[in-house]
């Protein structure tokens, strides 16, 4: 084998046949037989100085990113999570913390249509419950959203944190308290 290898005159050898045989037919159908047939030789892997490619010697890329010239035609070409995201989780809740209230919806991406909306300055709950904005207040919004949303037939959601917030505290009461009546969260 290394006679072989050693034999060869230049450090990679494409041949004219691979060449004619892509413009041709293929004889075989199997995935193996679209790939070009490369002979190297060991001076090519310890001496990668000595590599002339041929006049024919053709690269062609298939599966490659795309280049900067290219992402810079297209600067606002959304990546595949960014499409599919809407399709895959399509109700977002969202959750909003004032000094006064608390509100809570629930939207259909797709169609921005809310499908379920919760507040604390809300006339029956504003004149029942004791404080607005404390535990047992996000406990009682957490129920309510639970509840409409399952009388619009929507039974999971998910609820994308914003950059630097925690799930914790009266955020993390409401959600827990959606989780518990009956709601999964994706």
């Amino acid at each position: 084998m290394a006679a072989c290898l050693s034999s060869l005159s230049s450090s990679i050898l494409l041949s004219s046949h691979f060449f004619r045989s892509r413009r041709e037919k293929p004889t075989s159908l199997s995935w193996s037989s679209s790939f070009p047939h490369l002979n190297f030789s060991i001076n090519s892997i310890t001496n990668p100085s000595n590599f002339k490619p041929n006049k024919d010697f053709i690269v062609q890329a298939a599966w490659t990113r795309r280049s900067r010239g290219e992402a810079a035609k297209r600067p606002n070409r959304k990546s595949w999570k960014q499409r599919t995201d809407m399709y895959m989780r399509p109700f977002l809740l969202n959750v909003f913390f004032s000094k006064r209230f608390i509100h809570a919806k629930v939207m259909h991406r797709g169609t921005s249509k809310v499908i379920s909306v919760a507040s604390t300055n809300s006339k029956d709950l504003r004149n029942t419950l004791p404080s607005l904005t404390d535990h047992n207040a996000c406990r009682v919004i957490g129920k309510l959203i639970a509840e409409r949303s399952k009388e619009a037939d929507v039974f999971a959601m998910s609820y994308e944190a914003r950059k630097d917030e925690r799930i914790e505290g009266k955020l993390g009461i409401v959600l827990d308290t959606i989780k518990e009546n009956g709601i999964l969260f994706v």
